[in-house]
């Protein structure tokens, strides 16, 4: 029997609110932090499919939330293709080499890289109950060429954009390339176990609307068309951060059976702007549940009673932060859980 966050993505409306967090396997629980001292690096952790399942599973252990996110990571992809892929402590990852200095035709694939993933979601998979649900995921190729062409993170993603104008051609055939292996690595995901995915689009808010149009909804439409032709009946969620006024256009024309709202997202705007009945997710301010108090409380019956009429996942607008407190965690779920009717 499939569990609620199931249903609701699938688009019925539910009066109990189903509840997962982004990032919710991850530092600011004490256990992930005392395996990571045990076990070493990140990416370490990411291919240690014992450890990874471990703190997969944390989360629900502790909370009982609707969904289990996979821990792993939106680079694990362009890895794959090729690039080699470090996590240095305290600046984020790199790629090497960036595409901004090489071709797409100098890198190596390992498509290797991607089964200890699917090994990590088979045995999370075993160990959950029917009533929640395994996620999957993975970054949207324009995110994901991001940090391919660049090797690291920027504020502005000056040298992905730069590229898209100044050689659209060869930057088109980096989204290609992210396109066809991200198809593959979500149907790996979908078939060890995986019963709905999540394109993560981090950096959606940083093209303008007709870059907007051709790297982001376009690439998007056709993995979740592939998905869904592949696995009929798994829902995809699309989460363009940063999309603003553009979220009703992706909403429309991705295909995606759901979409997650970031924080800046006006919860009633997005009720009416939205295709009616579509699911959506989100969008509590994740500082939000870091500050705590009555404000967290009144923001969180917020999101629940502009969302009521319609199939609604209840998530943060990002991932949670690193220093949120435990008891923070447990306050939120005490009123989404309270609001049950």
């Amino acid at each position: 029997m499939p569990g609620t966050l199931l249903n609701v993505l699938k688009g019925e409306a539910s009066p109990r609110r189903p509840v997962w967090l982004m990032r919710q396997a991850g530092r600011y629980l004490p256990e992930y932090r005392a395996l990571r001292a045990e076990k070493g690096g990140f990416l370490a952790l990411v291919y240690d499919t014992d450890a990874a399942a471990e703190i997969t599973l944390q989360p629900i252990r502790r909370f009982g939330f609707d969904g289990a996110i996979l821990f792993s990571d939106i680079l694990i992809v362009p890895y794959a293709m090729g690039q080699d892929l470090t996590f240095l402590a305290g600046e984020g990852p790199r790629l090497a080499p960036p595409l901004v200095d090489a071709t797409l035709a100098s890198l190596e694939p390992v498509p290797s890289r991607l089964s200890p993933i699917y090994d990590t979601v088979a045995k999370v998979r075993a160990q959950l109950g029917p009533e929640t649900t395994m996620l999957g995921f993975a970054g949207s190729p324009w995110t994901v060429a991001t940090y391919m062409v660049a090797g690291e993170g920027s504020r502005d993603q000056h040298e992905a954009r730069a590229m898209a104008y100044r050689d659209p051609a060869a930057f088109q055939a980096i989204v290609d390339a992210i396109i066809a292996v991200t198809v593959e690595y979500l149907s790996g995901q979908i078939a060890a176990g995986a019963e709905a995915v999540q394109l993560f689009d981090s950096w959606a808010g940083s093209l303008a609307p007709a870059e907007f149009e051709r790297w982001v909804i376009a690439p998007n439409a056709l993995i979740a068309t592939a998905i869904h032709e592949r696995h009929p009946g798994v829902p995809v969620i699309g989460f363009p951060k940063g999309s603003g006024e553009k979220l009703p256009a992706y909403a429309r024309e991705t295909g995606v059976d759901a979409v997650g709202l970031d924080e800046t997202i006006d919860p009633l705007w997005a009720a009416e702007a939205l295709p009616q009945g579509m699911p959506v997710q989100g969008n509590l301010d994740p500082l939000l549940l870091l500050a705590g108090g009555d404000e967290l409380d009144r923001q969180t019956r917020r999101v629940l009673d502009t969302f009521a009429g319609r199939p609604h996942v209840f998530n943060l607008g990002h991932g949670i932060g690193q220093f949120t407190p435990i008891e923070h965690v447990e306050r939120l779920l005490a009123v989404v859980r309270g609001a049950e009717g």
